[in-house]
């Protein structure tokens, strides 16, 4: 028993009990609360708010930059826009991708997330998502603009392209291709730059009827809708008909101002007629859109000044400074002129290179690197030989500034726009449709398929030279500190493809992989990723290319040297020989990313196209596989390899 002293003190304890019961009945209050609370605070906004957030940071951002500086602004999340951050900071939480696109009465944007995408405009309040309806846009952007953003985003359109099929027509010759251009028959050469008019692309390729007895090349028109069907329009302009020579390589360009006097919205081609050995430039134009051309009654409008070579003049428009820009190819030099009609050219610098051998087929234009429009950069680009560098004939290019008069390399040192045998004389452009800030964060570019090494031998029997590549988008990004031309497929490709099927992982042996998809015709595209895992002991990857059991080409990437490649066999079949350039193996230097590497390789029965890690290098090839069933083979060159992930699709023919 208790003493007296060991006696509980009740009122002492019935205030603590008092102070307890206080304090757990406000805990219980505050738990109340919180649990009130707490789903506010913590549950997240679904797609819909969040991208209502996002557009709605940006409209607000939109009108006070317009109150400020009296014009709308861009903004690209991942593209590395951000002109309308001067405006106000944009919040865009939750949101993958966020873009905005602007004219001068207004603007339109979209945020993506997920597998949605939703749009706003200047037009409306309202948060609509894509495909749900047509957004209301200000006149001056265009559908094709708002198509091109979305794009961008990752809406890719796989819509089935009218008067394609899946196979080739009957009759089509072993090596035809089924969606590159080709001509019927005869030689084909250089592609002339595309100009947009009256909904139609045009396009132009040196072209001679009269191969092999017969020289001389003339201009051969091409219309299309989309760049990826094309309407045969046969000679636009004849060689030989003015006394000057034939017609080779130049530009054409849209008169929109009449600065030429032939009429506003007067086709303007400048080119090189060559005569007895001697190159000038004359002056073609068009009145009705580009289809027929009369020579002007002034030319040459450049005579020759004494030179060998002085030839392809490149025609860009130079805004900023109210005049015509024409590069042209000066042997191992590329003149500068300009001119304020067309017709009459000043000389304004040179720009002087050494070991590319012969320069040809310049170019010149303006692109924002890593889509930023404060670093707007001019890059000037020559069909070059790249011999003294263990490559073969290809596309150099350097990027800098231009000041209206010359060309300012930033570096010294030249790049290749791509690493493969077959990428020569290329044209590059931009769509007017789009708004100008997209303008200058992507184009597009055409070249050759086709190398004057062996050129004249293929073993092509209903048409000669080769092929047109297919059209790819060109962005300027940072690669390892330098400013980079990235080319991958255009994405309107897409709407060639047909069932797609996707394998993989898989273990790459030095016997092969033993689940890879049976190949359909000789049309096709394949995506995959391979990867050095940390139990991989092998080095190189190769993709096999076969016909009738034989490898005609292969692809692959060496983990060891950090490098991809093509290489080549020649045809068993036939009597043709190519020759050592032919067969010996292209590579390009690309470094794997956490041990993997991408590859995008497009097949059309004597093409191969490889695109790696995003467009980072390109390896553009012919190819001439032997008469069989085509099919694919993935192995090592000893140790194992793993592929990650390998997607086949066919593709339908454009012919």
């Amino acid at each position: 028993m208790a003493t007296m002293s060991e006696k509980p003190n009740w009122h002492a304890l019935f205030e603590k009990r008092s102070t307890w019961v206080a304090v757990a009945a406000a805990g219980a209050a505050l738990l109340v609360a919180l649990v009130a609370i707490v789903p506010s605070v913590h549950k997240p906004d679904g797609p819909q708010v969040q991208a209502e957030n996002a557009l709605g940071a940006v409209a607000t951002a939109q009108a006070a930059l317009k109150t400020s500086r009296g014009a709308y602004g861009s903004y690209w999340l991942s593209g590395g826009d951000r002109t309308l951050d001067a405006g106000h900071p944009i919040q865009a939480t939750g949101v993958e991708d966020l873009r905005s696109i602007d004219c001068a009465d207004g603007w339109v944007a979209a945020a993506k997330i997920g597998s949605d995408i939703y749009l706003r405009s200047s037009l409306d309040d309202t948060t609509t998502k894509a495909g749900a309806g047509e957004i209301r846009r200000p006149e001056c952007i265009t559908p094709e603009a708002v198509h091109s953003m979305l794009s961008d985003l990752g809406r890719i359109d796989r819509s089935p392209v009218p008067g394609t099929s899946p196979e080739r027509p009957a009759g089509s010759s072993q090596y035809r291709p089924s969606y590159h251009i080709t001509p019927e028959r005869d030689w084909m050469n250089d592609p002339q730059r595309p100009f947009f008019l009256d909904g139609l692309w045009h396009y132009y390729y040196l072209y001679n009827p009269d191969y092999p007895e017969g020289n001389g090349t003339e201009w051969y028109h091409l219309t299309s809708k989309d760049l990826l069907t094309w309407k045969d329009e046969g000679v636009a302009i004849h060689k030989f008909r003015n006394g000057l020579g034939d017609i080779e390589t130049g530009s054409a360009v849209v008169d929109d101002e009449n600065t030429a006097g032939f009429g506003k919205g007067a086709v303007i081609a400048v080119l090189t007629q060559q005569d007895q050995g001697v190159q000038r430039q004359s002056l073609f134009y068009s009145t009705d859109g580009g289809y027929t051309f009369s020579s002007y009654g002034g030319n040459p409008v450049m005579d020759n000044p004494g030179a060998e070579h002085w030839r392809d003049p490149k025609i860009v428009r130079d805004e900023a400074n109210g005049q015509w820009v024409m590069v042209l190819a000066e042997g191992n030099k590329l003149g500068m002129y300009t001119s304020t009609d067309l017709k009459r050219w000043n000389y304004a610098s040179g720009f002087d290179r050494t070991g590319l051998g012969l320069l040809e087929c310049p170019d010149l234009f303006q692109m924002d690197l890593d889509g930023d429009p404060a670093k707007r950069t001019w890059v000037l680009a020559a069909s070059a030989n790249g011999t003294e560098e263990g490559r073969t004939t290809g596309v150099a290019y350097w990027t800098g500034t231009w000041d209206g008069n010359r060309f300012t390399p930033a570096d010294e040192k030249h790049q290749w726009l791509d690493a493969g045998s077959d990428f020569y004389a290329a044209v590059t452009w931009d769509d007017p449709r789009l708004t100008e800030g997209q303008r200058m964060q992507s184009r597009q570019a055409i070249a050759w398929m086709n190398n004057w090494d062996y050129a004249r031998k293929l073993p092509t029997q209903d048409w000669h030279g080769g092929m047109d590549s297919i059209v790819r988008d060109l962005r300027l990004k940072t690669v390892q500190g330098r400013p980079t031309v990235v080319s991958t497929p255009s994405k309107a490709l897409a709407r060639l493809e047909g069932q797609a099927s996707t394998h993989g992982p898989e273990t790459i042996t030095p016997d092969g992989t033993p689940r890879l998809p049976p190949v359909q015709g000789g049309a096709y595209r394949l995506d995959l990723t391979l990867e050095r895992a940390g139990t991989d002991e092998g080095s190189e990857a190769r993709l096999l290319l076969e016909s009738g059991g034989e490898a005609f080409a292969t692809v692959g990437y060496n983990f060891q040297d950090g490098a991809a490649f093509v290489g080549r066999e020649e045809p068993a079949a036939t009597a043709a020989d190519l020759g050592a350039v032919f067969t010996e193996r292209r590579a390009a230097s690309v470094s794997a990313r956490n041990g993997t590497v991408d590859l995008t390789v497009f097949v059309d029965h004597s093409s191969v196209e490889v695109f790696v890690d995003g467009g980072e290098q390109t390896l553009t090839s012919l190819v001439f596989p032997n008469s069989g069933q085509q099919s694919i083979k993935l192995v090592t060159g000893g140790g194992n390899l793993t592929v990650k992930t390998l997607t086949y699709a066919p593709l339908s023919s454009t012919r």
